[in-house]
């Protein structure tokens, strides 16, 4: 965001401590604002937690155009915006003209979908812009016009990036070799699945930690499709939760945070209550016995 998008405010202290993002000091604990989209909450309660989230320590919100209204609720919520809010945008994918999620991966939409965000969320800046490749599930998969290399993406993003309309490139969904492809465009943060349940993407991760880059892992519970394995079902993690009189979504979040210094959340929820969960997870500390049972749990196949 531009400094005429911002305005001062106070809250409270950050959940999670906090972390570097695209050059910037964020709560490690975000909000993410899919839900809010998914679950139909309406207007007034969409805006009333998205204030609360602030009010809370909140200063980092993931959003993307193809969220639907999404943008429209923050800009209705927070504008004009908190001088160290970061509002982190995501490409790659669009509505067709029927609603349905449809792959956007060429140079071209990409850049569209950036334009789209800063109309509806009346920023001059978005002030990190994820990548989503779609070349492995989880979701869509790119196929014909829609397999675009990589450096022709990064290309088009870096554009923007001169021109002011983003601050900062992340990537997501990306291998190990796709991060390591890409880090000469530098490259702010990197979203993956990963969670207690599913580590497959560790190397992406361990590239990560070896040139200080943001880790923002998504379904940080297990996979977010039905019928699949979560971490909040796990005899050990509930176990452990009532041990430390917390909830298993709690320790499941608390040991993303203990597991990489530059981990950042983006938990989504349309609940007050689940919201000051996801805040308080922040202020979890795992014991090292814990720890160590939680990094012996098995990961199940999650493709």
């Amino acid at each position: 965001m531009t400094a005429a998008d911002r305005k001062t405010t106070s809250r409270a202290p950050a959940p999670g401590g906090t972390a570097q993002l695209a050059g910037g000091t964020v709560a490690r604990i975000g909000f993410g604002a899919m839900q809010l989209e998914q679950r139909a909450v309406g207007r007034d309660t969409a805006l009333a937690i998205l204030r609360l989230a602030i009010s809370a320590g909140v200063n980092h919100i993931d959003t993307a155009h193809f969220y639907g209204a999404c943008n429209t609720f923050i800009h209705d919520a927070l504008a004009p915006y908190p001088e160290d809010l970061v509002l982190v945008g995501k490409v790659g994918a669009d509505r067709d003209a029927g609603g349905k999620l449809v792959p956007a991966q060429r140079p071209e939409q990409l850049r569209a979908q950036i334009e789209a965000d800063l109309a509806t969320l009346g920023a001059g800046q978005v002030g990190v812009v994820n990548l989503r490749r779609l070349d492995a599930r989880p979701g869509l998969i790119a196929e014909g016009d829609q397999r675009v290399d990589l450096d022709s993406q990064l290309a088009e993003l870096a554009a923007l990036r001169d021109a002011g309309k983003i601050g900062a490139v992340g990537l997501g969904n990306v291998s190990a070799s796709q991060l390591r492809q890409a880090l000469p465009a530098g490259i702010a943060c990197v979203q993956n699945a990963y969670s207690l349940l599913d580590r497959s993407a560790e190397p992406v991760l361990e590239l990560c930690r070896e040139h200080d880059i943001a880790w923002v892992p998504f379904f940080p519970f297990g996979s977010g499709f039905p019928n699949r394995p979560r971490a909040t079902g796990s005899p050990t993690v509930v176990g452990i939760a009532g041990e430390l009189g917390a909830t298993p979504a709690q320790v499941a979040l608390a040991w993303l945070l203990a597991h990489y210094d530059n981990t950042l959340l983006i938990p989504g929820t349309s609940d007050p209550a689940h919201l000051a969960e996801n805040i308080a997870a922040g202020s979890l500390r795992l014991p090292r016995a814990s720890v160590t049972a939680l990094n012996q749990l098995p990961t199940p196949d999650m493709s």
